[in-house]
């Protein structure tokens, strides 16, 4: 499962890594450094432009490549209350092409939501007072530093409620596919975020391509080595926390080993 996330880089730094041409964000996020079920992301993917009118519809059309805003938490069009995307924050590689949530984005609605890294938690012998274990927050990154690509979905939802002009006629959200985690990270917990490395972006993104084989091959488990994990604090654990030093290690006499060794 990935529940959170941090995502610290700027728009312009963003269309320069995944190569954006069109950036529809009104309003740029704040850095988040814990980035929850529900909040706004930023995600990119591949549109065609709608034709300005029917004389135009044979013709040729370019994709664009796009950033934008969307909700963690996929809302299926078809969906009756929205509600159900708090529900669908993630969609497990395995049944992306049978789940009837996420079938259809599968196959032409894939998108790319950066991130700085993500948040795992790992049961510790310690007990809380509930006498339920006690858990260690990790924050997983990439060991260069460069962005991590969660492999997501998005959807387009329409409040039927409201007129098509309105301003919240149009509800685009996403979700993030997750994988089994590989070994280093199946200590902490046996899912991690499907990621797509640089190569795979357009094909990934590309709305053209939607046969699930050739989707599937696009997305490989982090190489071994790929990923790094180490302790934070448990500021994390709340919501209403934020800020980079969410993301510092916490320095801990035995070292992060010993926990995987209770």
């Amino acid at each position: 499962m990935c529940g959170r996330y941090a995502s610290s880089r700027k728009p312009e730094d963003l269309v320069e890594e995944f190569e954006v041409d069109r950036v529809d964000v009104s309003a740029p996020l704040e850095p988040d450094y814990n980035v929850a079920p529900t909040k706004d992301v930023y995600a990119v993917f591949d549109r065609v432009p709608k034709q300005p009118d029917d004389r135009a519809k044979d013709e040729a059309r370019d994709k664009q490549r796009r950033l934008a805003v969307l909700r963690w938490g996929l809302v299926p069009s078809w969906a009756k209350d929205p509600a159900i995307g708090s529900r669908l924050i993630n969609a497990r590689v395995e049944t992306l092409a049978e789940k009837p949530a996420f079938r259809r984005a599968f196959a032409k609605r894939r998108c790319l939501l950066p991130a700085d890294g993500y948040y795992e938690w790992y049961p510790t012998e310690q007990l809380t007072k509930k006498n339920k274990p006690l858990k260690q927050p990790f924050f997983i990154r990439p060991v260069d530093g460069d962005v991590l690509a969660m492999a997501g979905l998005y959807e387009i939802w329409r409040d039927e409620s409201v007129a098509e002009d309105a301003p919240n006629a149009f509800l685009w959200t996403a979700t993030v596919i997750t994988t089994a985690a590989e070994d280093a990270l199946g200590h902490i917990h046996d899912r991690m975020p499907m990621l797509v490395e640089r190569g795979s972006y357009a094909a990934w993104l590309d709305p053209a391509v939607t046969a699930a084989d050739d989707l599937g091959r696009l997305l490989t488990p982090a190489a071994p080595g790929r990923l790094e994990a180490y302790p934070v604090a448990t500021d994390v654990n709340s919501v209403s926390n934020n800020g980079p030093h969410l993301v510092e290690p916490l320095a801990v006499e035995a070292g992060p080993a010993t926990l995987f060794d209770a």
